[in-house]
């Protein structure tokens, strides 16, 4: 379904509000190129060093031109031809595109637009001609090499004492079948206490070897310095931290702990429950915590003796961020953190629905966790203050209290 007049308008609006880095100014400066030239091949009837018999004439050289956008002075080559004239029609008749049209073009690519509705968009703009399909797809593949580069890039500038590790799903064509795949994500708090995403990549599943590979894919480009990892439950995820982040601390997303609590009890008793688990979370100090640790698994091991267990199994998992930072913990006892990067990815895939292949949607992810981490080094605020990480940095090890028994030993029989 293409794009009504009132929504690329609206497009338009925020577009000209929106502040691009020298990244985005590079990528639309090449891919507004690629269209010109796709133009001029279609009005010559040939491509460079083609020589078809009908041909209507041929390149001599190129003439500079300068446009002006919202993602700066892009410097243009206008192909010059042996006979007649050429210019591009999305910088003569639609003086109105001139502006926007490529950004407009880049930016449906991103926000999870496929390529048929970017050629209705492009013909809703003006270029009655539309773009073809194989054109759109050579154009948005000039953005592999961005994210390769970003994905690729050195970590060893600074130490990164927390990782957020989390993945999100979409459906993607594997063969002649449509599977689920998941998009994993890695997010760091660097020591002066700004966020930037570490890494991404796309995998059949998440099991052990595929974290395991994509963990130390971070750590081979410079990752170190990991105190505390937070992440979900999930098996083969927990094993591949403790392989490859062995000494650093492993934090179990209290979000996700309570859902699993709250499947294995009734509905009508799920609100008591939660407010009870969570009077742990609410107290001022480590100490306070432990003492209302174990007496709200003595109260649950009464009336909710499943819940209880379940607590006293996840208990130093579920504390872990206690030996840290009384200002850092409540960013840092869950994932709520990529909770946001995650609903975008989601939010701009869901438009595709079904992408072509796995590529396709490690392009689209790759963009858009590129444009959360130009938001956060572009941002002023910093994630943690520079006063709280310089108090984790002169901590004694934190990773050495979280093997401390806290529970009550018959409980702990039980």
């Amino acid at each position: 379904m293409a794009l009504d007049q009132f929504a690329l308008l609206d497009l338009l609006g925020e577009l000209k509000l929106t502040d691009v880095t020298d990244r985005i100014r590079v990528a639309t400066e090449t891919l507004y190129q690629e269209l010109i030239d796709a133009e001029a091949t279609a009005f010559i009837g040939a491509a460079p060093f083609e020589r078809p018999g009908d041909r209507t004439t041929h390149r001599n050289g190129t003439r500079a031109r300068t446009l002006t956008t919202t993602a700066g002075d892009l410097d243009l080559k206008i192909p010059k031809l042996r006979a007649g004239s050429f210019f591009p029609a999305l910088l003569e008749r639609r003086r109105r595109v001139d502006q926007a049209l490529f950004a407009v073009v880049m930016e449906a690519y991103v926000h999870g637009v496929s390529t048929r509705k970017i050629d209705d968009l492009v013909k809703a703009l003006g270029a009655d001609t539309g773009i073809s399909k194989s054109e759109v797809s050579r154009i948005c593949a000039g953005l592999d090499a961005e994210v390769a580069q970003f994905r690729d890039r050195t970590l060893a500038a600074q130490d990164f004492p927390y990782v957020f590790l989390d993945a999100t799903y979409c459906k993607a064509r594997v063969g002649h079948r449509i599977v689920s795949q998941a998009i994993v994500v890695a997010v760091g708090v660097a020591a002066d206490g700004r966020r930037e995403v570490l890494g991404f990549d796309v995998g059949d599943s998440e099991n052990e070897g595929f974290w395991t590979s994509f963990l130390r894919s971070l750590k081979t480009r410079g990752l170190d310095g990991v105190k505390l990892v937070m992440s979900d439950a999930h098996t083969g995820l927990k094993k591949a931290i403790g392989t490859v982040f062995q000494g650093a601390g492993w934090q179990r997303c209290r979000v996700h702990f309570m859902r699993n609590v709250l499947a294995v009890i009734p509905k009508g008793s799920q609100d008591m429950v939660a407010s009870i688990i969570r009077t742990i979370f609410a107290q001022p100090d480590r100490e306070h915590i432990e003492k209302q640790f174990r007496e709200v698994t003595t109260m649950l091991g009464r009336s909710h003796p499943k819940v209880a267990a379940m607590l006293v199994d996840a208990q130093p998992d579920l504390l872990a961020f206690a030996a840290f930072p009384r200002r850092h913990w409540r960013q840092i006892w869950s994932t709520n953190p990529l909770e946001r990067v995650n609903k975008e990815i989601k939010r701009r895939t869901n438009v595709v629905g079904v992408f072509p292949n796995s590529a396709a949607l490690l392009r689209l992810a790759g963009s858009v966790l590129i444009e959360q981490h130009d938001e956060w080094e572009a941002g002023e605020r910093r994630y943690f203050s520079e006063a709280s990480m310089l108090e984790l940095a002169t901590m004694n090890n934190p990773i050495e209290v979280l093997d401390e028994a806290v529970i009550l030993p018959e409980l702990a029989a039980a």
